[in-house]
């Protein structure tokens, strides 16, 4: 991994942290550390995962250039253990130095018989102070959207000043958890979503209550592709996760989001926040996002986050995606097939993600054609009910209401028995639209076929996504 800035080398340094966590597989601590020491500031990575085996560090390709050299000496101060280590390992790394002479040992530390592991890594660059807590805060929110958990994620801030050190540690996320602790990951991954989403994406701790005051109104699909017939492809997965969030902001209210009303694609690889793949943001821009009544208006990038604006969005709904594609177990993969392979697993899961979500909740993401239908339901809805009311037989009047599964009586107003015929025609029009997504063939509003065969093009994907088809 080349190393072209000190936003590149923190981030690297936090998710290296991570994975060691996640690699004990027990409560474990990520902590953050900022201190200004001017014109420098001091970035301490700390966790008490695995002991690091040093190996990700050679693996770093410190770029030559004036405006990194300015910022950064290229030197590392390494502190780590292993659980069965009696010692604690301290080591200078400088990425300036030929390979052979970049990893220096320093004296180490007795731990006295205690049994522990950890490692902590820590570096000074010259920046802006406010510059670097923001850019290490952007990039920590993103890490909390994977909820992992066993992991606590702690950022501490000595912010100085006039009257000395003021140091201010917060707990931006707990071990505990309130899902059970061998869930599935893409449950974890929703949960976070749905906290990213309740804080805008720009709050570390608290959720926006000026927009969820009464509660999170969200609605939410999932859904998860996995490739493991071909070995090469080192049994990997890809889960989505797409919440509709619907906000009613008060006229005077000054809640903004970051982005406003388009939409930020979140994604991982490998448990590690970083750009959407080129093949990924193909297959995203692929969908066929009508069959769903939307329209896709464009496709953007603003500081390497990859946003899409929608044509017809309703003013208070507000659209967030996360992808996350990992390995289940690693194994040696083959270039030539990865944009294949992370092509169609992304394109699978998003349909599944958005048909998830619209068999969750009625009456959302309606097809175009359905959204043509239900403009005639009123209509008919009226007609119908006036001539069961404007019948003299009091026979049919009865059993028409009892299918209404309303009670004839004199209570029975025209717009009672109206509204409910409307409520289930609409009903009828969602139910159908789901089950006829992806046929050319106009729906039969009522006719409940939930075994109908998919398409040829949706076969083919989903046989891709599981790994039936040669990739």
């Amino acid at each position: 991994m080349e190393i072209d800035s000190a936003e590149r080398l923190c981030k690297f340094l936090i998710s290296c942290a991570f994975q060691r966590c996640r690699m004990l597989e027990d409560l474990c601590r990520l902590s953050v550390s900022l201190k200004p020491s001017p014109p420098l500031v001091r970035i301490s990575v700390s966790d008490t995962g695995v002991g690091s085996t040093l190996e990700e560090f050679q693996a770093l390709k410190y770029q030559n250039d004036p405006v990194l050299v300015g910022k950064w000496d290229g030197v590392l101060c390494l502190a780590t253990t292993s659980i069965s280590d009696e010692e604690i390992h301290h080591l200078k790394f400088d990425m300036k130095e030929v390979p052979s002479k970049r990893l220096v040992t320093l004296p180490s530390a007795t731990k006295n018989g205690a049994k522990f592991s950890g490692t902590e890594v820590s570096l000074s660059i010259h920046e802006e102070f406010d510059g670097v807590l923001a850019m290490i805060s952007v990039f920590i929110r993103k890490m909390l959207v994977l909820k992992a958990p066993k992991i606590v994620i702690e950022l501490s801030v000595d912010s100085g000043g006039s009257l000395g050190p003021q140091s201010e540690s917060i707990i931006l996320q707990n071990a505990c958890s309130a899902l059970p602790m061998h869930s599935a990951n893409v449950d974890y991954l929703k949960l976070g979503l749905e906290e990213y989403v309740c804080k805008h994406g720009d709050r570390l701790v608290e959720a926006c209550h000026s927009c969820f005051s009464s509660g999170m109104n969200l609605k939410v699909g999932t859904g998860i592709a996995c490739s493991t017939r071909n070995r090469q492809s080192g049994n990997q997965v890809m889960e989505v996760v797409i919440i509709i969030s619907e906000v009613f902001q008060p006229a005077q209210s000054s809640c903004f989001r970051l982005y406003g009303r388009k939409t930020e694609v979140l994604y991982f690889r490998d448990f590690s926040p970083c750009p959407i793949s080129q093949s990924s943001l193909e297959a995203l821009t692929s969908v066929e996002w009508k069959k769903y009544g939307l329209a896709l208006k464009s496709v953007g990038d603003q500081d390497g986050v990859t946003l899409l604006e929608w044509e017809n969005l309703p003013p208070c709904a507000h659209i967030d995606i996360v992808l996350h594609r990992y390995h289940k177990h690693v194994t040696m993969l083959v270039p030539t097939q990865s944009n294949q392979i992370d092509r169609s697993l992304t394109r699978k899961a998003v349909k599944l993600a958005l048909n998830d979500l619209k068999e969750l909740n009625a009456g959302v993401l309606l097809s175009e054609r359905a959204h043509k239908i239900c403009k005639y339901a009123p209509d008919l809805a009226k007609t119908i009910s006036g001539l069961i009311l404007s019948s003299n037989d009091l026979n049919f009047q009865e059993e028409c209401i009892s299918l209404l599964g309303l009670q004839l009586s004199e209570g029975n107003e025209r717009n009672v028995v109206e509204e409910c015929i409307k409520d289930k025609l609409l009903s009828v029009i969602a139910t159908n639209d789901r089950n006829y997504c992806g046929t050319r063939e106009a729906p039969c509003l009522f006719i409940d076929d939930a075994h109908q065969q998919p398409d040829d093009e949706e076969y083919e994907e989903g046989a891709e996504a599981i790994g039936y088809l040669d990739l």
